[in-house]
């Protein structure tokens, strides 16, 4: 029995024990963060979409074996605005607002002013980021939400175009072992030109330690990257990065912006202006890190969506990149309520995802013949034929399908990994079970229980484990049996036995991703 994705979720501020079975080892001290859609529906109002509810968020502080968890709505503007009409008065990506049908022209004149050139949501119901010692909660909007780790509570609304002109951001942001953070925003018609802004925001410095001032002023610029097409600039979750280059996808999944700026005027969404041309190809731009260039070769592959990059590294001149793709837009529409509802998340045109691996070669591919692969490596079977002099035509090795919500040991990332953890996903996107995949002997292993829905699994590696997989994953599951609470599951990482489990005294709700902070963070 599917939970009800559309019930509305409630808070739980102050912290409540959680109830142990097993032994939580000792030595994972922490604060889990969790973050997702928790409202969907306002008075008479409803979201249409499941991405568009409000969010919540949930922590679950791990100290001495135990467990303590609490919940908050994310309050900023778009949360006040909505409760203070009792309605649903600000548009998100699926779901367009309109005025109360009482007030007058003026207003209504105004709203239409706001919807032709968008002034989005600061509903951060995606994920969570650090910039800093500063954590925000985030969608992919200019704004992000600064919250208390400990309390959750929402503390400073932060628009990143006060500091450089990006409209739209990832939420998926890269750190290095520094504490700098990398991220991608998308400049629309900035001074008449659409590209794409890679950006790093320092590591907090000793004399930033006791100032109020957002880390973002500090930002700088790494690299701009001119867009295909200056009013269809492309839609990305995520991006790749190693030690010496960043991996950008300018996939075929495109925003069409004249097309936004009118549907406020067409009574459609604005998700409704997003476009699959399958007849495209896709444009992988690598970045070299130190020149803070594109690099001069193009490297092309077939239409795909990616939402989640895995992983990548560098390996005797190549590039070497993992991501999840989709060869449709399927997944959006699969989680619109009415869907979810009627189809309990199996969807017949649901298109399952394939764990992909790119190679992509650096040296110069002058001297070489036309429709030679370039990729020399010995242990895979992606290629990279070269068309012509500067443009390499991309396959990708095909690891296995079903796998989404990746996560790695994130110690390794920009390195070569073995393990990648996942929600498996073969018959339906809303994950009965969850996974650890090898990418050397291209084997699985599960973890699943009957009636019980696992989030994302996070790794958190044990302190001076000498493994990769040397730690423990933790997933928290919706426990839809009769009689039975929720919890939060700890694996064994080595193993993928479970450990521990610690059942709430609450209701736990899907959600979409989160982020460990080490005790001492």
């Amino acid at each position: 029995m599917a939970p009800d994705f559309s019930k509305n979720a409630e808070e739980k501020p102050e912290p409540a024990k959680a109830e142990v079975k097993g032994s939580i080892p000792d030595w994972l001290q922490g604060t889990l963060l969790r973050n997702g859609p928790g409202i969907f529906s306002v008075g008479d109002t409803s979201y249409d979409h499941w991405f568009d509810g409000m969010a919540i968020m949930h922590s679950f502080a791990f100290k001495d074996g135990e467990v303590t968890h609490r919940s908050r709505f994310l309050r900023g503007d778009t949360y006040k605005a909505n409760m203070a009409e009792n309605r649903i008065v600000v548009s998100e990506m699926g779901t367009m607002a309109y005025p109360d049908p009482s007030k007058n022209f003026i207003f209504k004149a105004i709203t239409f002013l706001n919807h032709t050139v968008p002034d989005f949501t600061d509903n951060g119901a995606s994920n969570f980021i650090k910039y800093g010692n500063d954590y925000y909660a985030t969608s992919e909007t200019n704004y992000i939400l600064k919250i208390d780790p400990v309390t959750l509570e929402t503390q400073e609304k932060v628009d990143y175009m006060k500091y450089l002109p990006v409209n739209l951001a990832s939420s998926h942001p890269h750190y290095d072992k520094e504490g700098n953070a990398y991220n991608i925003g998308t400049s629309i018609a900035e001074k008449g030109k659409t590209k794409y802004t890679l950006f790093k925001v320092p590591a907090a410095s000793e004399k930033d330690k006791d100032k109020n001032a957002p880390a973002l002023k500090n930002v700088e610029v790494v690299c701009t990257v001119p867009c295909r097409s200056l009013l269809t600039p492309s839609y990305y979750h995520s991006f790749g990065m190693t030690e010496n280059y960043f991996i950008f996808i300018e996939q075929p999944f495109k925003l069409d912006i004249l097309k936004m700026a009118t549907a406020y005027m067409r009574g459609v969404s604005w998700a409704s202006c997003l476009k699959f041309c399958p007849e495209e190809n896709t444009l992988i731009h690598l970045i070299d890190r130190k020149t803070r260039k594109v690099v001069e070769t193009k490297y092309y592959t077939g239409a795909m969506v990616v939402y989640h990059h895995v992983n990548a590294f560098e390996d005797d001149g190549h590039v070497v990149f993992d991501v999840i793709a989709y060869d449709d837009t399927s997944l959006y529409e699969m989680f619109y309520l009415s869907k979810l509802k009627e189809n309990a998340g199996h969807d017949e045109n649901y298109s399952k995802p394939s764990y992909r691996r790119f190679v992509l070669p650096i040296h110069s591919n002058k001297g070489t013949a036309v429709g030679e692969n370039l990729v020399r490596l010995k242990y895979t079977t992606a290629s990279a034929v070269k068309e012509k002099e500067g443009k390499l035509i991309c396959q990708p090795e095909v690891f296995c399908e079903g796998l989404e919500l990746p996560r790695i040991n994130y110690d390794v990332n920009g390195q070569r990994q073995r393990f990648v953890y996942g929600n498996c996903v073969e018959e339906s996107a809303l994950a009965k079970q969850i996974s650890k995949f090898d990418t050397e002997t291209k084997t699985m292993v599960y973890w699943n229980e009957e009636n019980c829905w696992p989030s994302e699994p996070i790794f958190i590696p044990k302190p001076a484990g000498e493994a990769e997989d040397d730690g423990v994953v933790i997933s928290s599951v919706i426990n839809s049996n009769p009689g039975q609470s929720d919890f939060i599951l700890v694996l064994d990482g080595s193993t993928f036995k479970e450990v521990a489990r610690a059942y709430l005294s609450t209701a736990l709700h899907k959600d979409m991703h989160g982020f460990f902070i080490p005790q001492g963070n």
